[in-house]
């Protein structure tokens, strides 16, 4: 019988609202995406500089995946906590600012710090060099939300001991629209994981 694991927190960004474990903790209405994410970042106390320079996707991610982390992941945990996200748009939104970069007449060289995020990755990367993660790490690109997918994947890296527990979700950014759901995922917990219980949850 395959072993059941467990949802223990989960956090939805859309809309200018962050919502914590189905309950909303925060709300900037009428505002920029910029000026939201600089909102939340201070409703939650966060403490993180790097943060401002960060591309809008990975602002994004840091901030759902900082109020499930926490300020600081416990010792002897950076190795067995998986980051497993996935979005529609990869990149895209960093790609085209990049793009227009290059194509600036009075800009000689294109912007490097526009570069280092036309990855959907990177912003895994930000997570783990914030958290000293040396864990397992995946990042896919699909058309729609895919939680069967998400849920089987999960489940194999805590059933193959590749981690303890799996930081996963959808990350999308792009021309301000987005969403964030991230969940964290372990053996123990009250909310069951499955791919109908993460339906529910990234339709919420």
């Amino acid at each position: 019988m395959q072993t059941k694991n467990y949802i223990s927190g989960h956090c939805v960004i859309e809309n200018n609202s962050v919502m914590v474990n189905g309950v909303k903790q925060f709300e900037l209405e009428q505002a920029s995406f910029s000026e939201f994410a600089k909102a939340a970042y201070k409703n939650f106390n966060m403490d993180y500089p790097k943060f401002f320079k960060m591309d809008n996707l990975s602002k994004l991610a840091f901030l759902a995946s900082e109020i499930i982390l926490g300020s600081k992941v416990k010792e002897g945990e950076e190795n067995n906590i998986a980051l497993v996200f996935a979005n529609q748009s990869s990149s895209l939104d960093t790609d085209v600012k990049y793009q227009g970069s290059i194509a600036d007449k009075e800009n000689y060289f294109p912007s490097p710090a526009v570069f280092v995020y036309t990855l959907p990755n990177i912003c895994i990367g930000e997570i783990s060099i914030r958290h000293k993660l040396q864990s397992e790490n995946a990042f896919f690109v699909f058309e729609d939300f895919n939680a069967e997918f998400m849920t089987n994947y999960a489940d194999l890296l805590l059933a193959t001991n590749k981690a303890e527990k799996v930081l996963c979700g959808w990350v999308e950014y792009y021309q301000e629209n987005y969403k964030a759901i991230l969940y964290m995922v372990e053996k123990q917990g009250d909310l069951e994981h499955n791919k109908e219980i993460v339906n529910t949850l990234y339709n919420k």
